[in-house]
């Protein structure tokens, strides 16, 4: 049966959930937002009238949509230009999804999006679906096709992945808007030991620029390291202004439910600087600066009040 309005307005309702789902699966918006317009197209050519629960339904088709992807994702980073990291999405933006409780948050930080990767396609399934979404096991084994106790121990080895990789510490934002001001006036003094005391003894700072923005192929690690790069990163030059064309404006913000600065040229965001701060310190700087990833945070961007920049730079 061809769907009706009805049908149509019923998958819409659903569109949110769907995409905060496949965007926390694949790390990708626009990844996101195909798988979604696929499992749209099977809604259609489906005989919706003889599905029993169409959320469990539109679920599965999404999950095995994502399955695939990230199957083929893999191969696909194998060949990555630098380091790859997921497209940040700015405070706001509706796929970032349900933000609750603390899980939920977490589940979309880039730091947890970044150790997603580590984990199998079907870990990173079971994980969001109970981590970010609070499906049961029995509802995440029936959309893998596997059994409640093999979702119960597909969950319990991708936590213990996440939780070993980083320190769980939620700071509140009045704190970390202090951290993000302490560490732009310790940036742009020319100074490296303010930069030192900012940050955790294993801190890292990592680019990813897809080829297309200058950017390191390894990860800067150790205070000493990544105090000494964002000292030279801040530091204004006439070379830096011609390879971006201008002067940039920073910005603090939130990205991916994490402080941010978002650097703005003309109104165009050109990098995501996301800050995982903890109680000792910060530890870890991811930077997007890949045009590609970064054509979704351009248009929240322009969309939004952001009030004045901090800084320019360069």
């Amino acid at each position: 049966m061809a769907p009706t309005t009805n049908h149509t307005d019923r998958f819409a309702a659903s569109m949110p959930r769907l995409e905060a789902i496949a965007y926390r699966l694949l790390g990708s918006a626009s990844d996101a937002e195909d798988a979604v317009q696929d499992t749209f197209l099977r809604w259609q050519a489906a005989d919706i009238d003889r599905i029993e629960v169409p959320e469990a339904w539109l679920t599965k088709v999404l999950t095995n949509l994502c399955l695939n992807q990230l199957t083929s994702a893999r191969a696909r980073r194998e060949t990555y230009v630098g380091q790859w990291l997921p497209e940040p999405l700015l405070a706001g933006d509706p796929m970032l999804g349900p933000a609750d409780t603390v899980e939920q948050r977490e589940s979309v930080s880039y730091a947890v999006l970044a150790l997603m990767e580590r984990l199998s396609p079907n870990e990173r399934v079971v994980y969001v679906l109970r981590e970010a979404f609070d499906y049961p096991h029995r509802k995440i084994a029936e959309t893998l096709d596997i059994t409640e106790a093999a979702s119960q121990q597909l969950y319990h080895r991708a936590k213990k992945h996440v939780v070993d990789g980083r320190a769980r510490t939620e700071i509140d934002a009045a704190a970390a808007r202090r951290i993000v001001d302490e560490f732009l006036a310790a940036a742009t003094s020319g100074r490296t030991e303010p930069l030192v005391r900012l940050l955790t003894a294993d801190a890292i700072a990592i680019g990813d620029g897809g080829g297309k923005v200058p950017a390191r192929t390894k990860a800067f690690e150790g205070a000493l390291a990544v105090a000494t790069f964002m000292r030279g990163l801040f530091k204004p030059g006439k070379a830096k202004r011609a390879l971006v064309g201008g002067s940039p404006a920073v910005y603090s913000t939130t990205a991916n439910n994490t402080p941010a600065l978002a650097v703005v040229l003309d109104g165009r965001v050109i990098g995501v600087m996301c800050l995982e701060i903890t109680a000792d310190g910060i530890a870890a700087f991811r930077s997007q600066a890949n045009p590609d990833k970064l054509e979704r945070a351009t248009r929240r961007w322009a969309a939004t009040e952001h009030g004045e920049p901090l800084l320019h730079v360069f």
